[in-house]
């Protein structure tokens, strides 16, 4: 998955002390834009180094091996270095190369909680930049925030050799996707992958198995996937104001997917390759 880096170490570790050197990478937003060369496809995705930006507007967010990573506070500004562009961050969809895909992510998850918390949701008073954790504060109430993580489930529900795939109605992506949603409040994220079920596509399930996690930064979500086997009738009945299309498919009739950057898709291939069999899944 996309998170799965190798040998290359992350290290997300708050710092005020990481000052930019020209060799390490900055990451530059603008809404749900951001700046890079290559499209991940016929060329690799690269970001622009440190020396093309003055360092002051620099963020430290993390390191991977020995690079930086920091955040362009000024996106507003036209940027013009040679052979980037302003892509939709979908492109940070790839794995080529996967190490700066999973920085693309990860970053553009920071910016997005950094750019919704200039303002205090208390009191209106612009906040600052904590210098102990990586927090922003507001110096007339004293409100602290935190980064936003929202927790969400992904769920295979399987009778023998099928499964239920589904295909979002009103969303950009259209591959087939698992049940999904967010928790609410007060639940478990076994409860969730209950309820999301029944809502979803009207089943009842059992023999729910936790198969995995992944944080996905472009929605600010940690995503947990769960397994489980239909229980009692399998007529769908489909969510119409969220799904397009909810139907069984067999494992034999399940196209690979080459790319298991997602939870969603290396779970859909898990099954198609070893049915419910957990023991023998790919990581």
């Amino acid at each position: 998955m996309l998170q799965d880096i190798g040998d290359h170490l992350f290290k997300n570790e708050f710092s005020l002390k990481r000052a930019p050197l020209d060799t390490d990478f900055v990451l530059a937003f603008k809404d749900r834009d951001v700046y890079v060369k290559g499209d991940g496809k016929n060329s690799p995705l690269t970001f622009p180094r440190a020396f093309s930006f003055p360092k002051e507007k620099l963020t430290y967010l993390f390191s991977i091996d020995e690079n930086a990573y920091f955040l362009y506070n000024d996106s507003c500004n036209a940027l013009n270095i040679e052979g980037f562009e302003w892509q939709r961050n979908t492109v940070l969809r790839s794995d080529n190369p996967r190490i700066e895909c999973f920085a693309g992510f990860t970053a553009y998850h920071l910016y997005n909680w950094y750019m919704s918390n200039r303002y205090c949701g208390k009191c209106g008073s612009l906040t600052t930049h904590s210098k102990s954790e990586r927090a922003l504060c507001c110096p007339n109430c004293g409100n602290i925030i935190y980064p936003k993580i929202a927790p969400a489930v992904i769920v295979g529900i399987t009778d023998g050799d099928k499964i239920v795939v589904t295909r979002y109605k009103d969303r950009p992506y259209r591959g087939v996707a698992l049940i999904a949603g967010f928790c609410e409040i007060g639940e478990t994220p076994e409860q969730t992958a209950h309820r999301e079920a029944m809502e979803e596509v009207g089943l009842k399930i059992k023999d729910l198995t936790y198969c995995g996690s992944q944080p996905w930064g472009l929605d600010s979500n940690i995503l947990f996937g769960f397994m489980a086997r239909v229980d009692g009738d399998t007529k769908i009945t489909r969510d119409e104001g969220e799904l397009a299309e909810a139907f069984w498919i067999t494992r034999e009739n399940i196209d690979e997917i080459q790319s298991t950057i997602s939870l969603t898709k290396t779970m859909i291939n898990n099954f198609k390759k070893y049915g419910f069999d957990l023991k023998s899944r790919d990581a």
